[in-house]
């Protein structure tokens, strides 16, 4: 199979950023704040959202099955409190889920965690265990910023986020690591705030042991790990300084393929072990025009790792399907139980 482990729900019908809409104009008057339930979108609109986008495009370039998530950037854990969190966290959790109940060979859900700033991620709890005991989540994304730039709680070892961890190693779920929009308005969003979280986010884990308290919790940091890969030697070199083994962390943390050119996917696959990486996309993402210079999309990620004549059909297969289901061990018995 052909797994993709980054995907979001970017073509979602209409109405769903129009309830968002009311919801955020609604801030301090709960009164007349929409509810959950007030949504409406019916399947047709959710199957032509799908046959159109993701899917369609999925099939065209050999693709199997996405790892699928509401909007990262559209999160916005800073807008509102908690209870603006939960219920948006609710109401795009359910879109997801409905999508992936329709094309259950297709998509796999991933959940959105209703954090605030502030807020202990045990306010999460409740949520994770909904999506996953209940509708079949097979893991969640966490935001390490939910101030959208302004970094202000602690880091990812802190003990503020071990309730959180102890309820994912108990569901055995891995998280996606990522930022959601940034309020900073001289940090781009997808081009800085993203790349910039998942290299904070690593510099985060490699400055202290919390493996040691969690040796099962897993991360993946998307966009091929930030600068991660691309500055190994310094990432190495600070770790050593310390006292600690930077390879150590990859005993816990994979990193996708979301780079978006042929070098860049060459020098990843050369620096950080294959049974580190997992195939992803991000298509309809950040990036969805063709680059001039090749006339291929440049989130078309499986051409690149298919061009790289140095992998063989094994290392291919555990890139695109092995890797996946051992990272994510409730989507490979999700497939298995498909007959895949």
């Amino acid at each position: 199979m052909i797994i993709d482990c980054h995907g979001h729900f970017t073509t979602a019908p209409a109405a769903l950023g129009e309830w968002r809409a009311k919801q955020l104009a609604a801030l301090g008057d709960p009164v007349n704040a929409p509810r959950p339930s007030d949504l409406r979108i019916g399947d047709d609109e959710i199957r032509e959202a799908l046959e159109t986008g993701q899917l369609q495009i999925m099939r065209e370039r050999g693709g199997d099955l996405i790892l699928f998530s509401p909007i990262a950037s559209h999160m916005a854990h800073h807008a509102g409190d908690e209870r603006t969190s939960r219920d948006w966290s609710m109401v795009c959790n359910d879109l997801v889920h409905r999508a992936c109940e329709m094309y259950p060979a297709n998509f796999a859900a991933v959940c959105q965690l209703p954090q605030s700033p502030g807020v202990a991620p045990l306010n999460c709890v409740a949520e994770l265990r909904r999506c996953v005991e209940d509708l079949g989540f097979v893991a969640c994304n966490l935001n390490p910023d939910p101030s959208g730039g302004s970094w202000r709680d602690p880091p990812l070892t802190d003990r503020f986020w071990y309730p959180l961890y102890e309820e994912m190693v108990r569901l055995d779920v891995p998280a996606m690591i990522h930022v959601s929009a940034s309020c900073l308005p001289s940090v781009h969003t997808t081009g800085a705030h993203y790349i910039h979280g998942d290299t904070t986010a690593f510099m985060q884990l490699l400055s202290a042991d919390l493996f040691a308290d969690f040796p099962t919790l897993r991360f993946v940091i998307p966009h091929g790990g930030g600068a991660v890969p691309y500055h190994w030697g310094r990432y190495r070199g600070m770790a050593l300084d310390q006292g600690r083994e930077a390879e150590a962390l990859l005993r816990n943390i994979s990193f996708d393929t979301c780079v978006y050119h042929q070098n860049g996917i060459e020098l990843l696959l050369k620096t950080v072990p294959i049974d580190n990486l997992l195939f992803g996309s991000e298509m309809l993402g950040a990036v969805r025009g063709r680059d001039p210079r090749t006339g291929e999309y440049f989130d078309d990620t499986k051409k690149y790792l298919d061009d790289c004549a140095f992998l063989g059909a094994d290392e291919l297969a555990q890139l695109f399907e092995g890797n996946a289901r051992r990272v994510y061990p409730r989507l490979d018995r999700r497939l298995t139980a498909l007959g895949l």
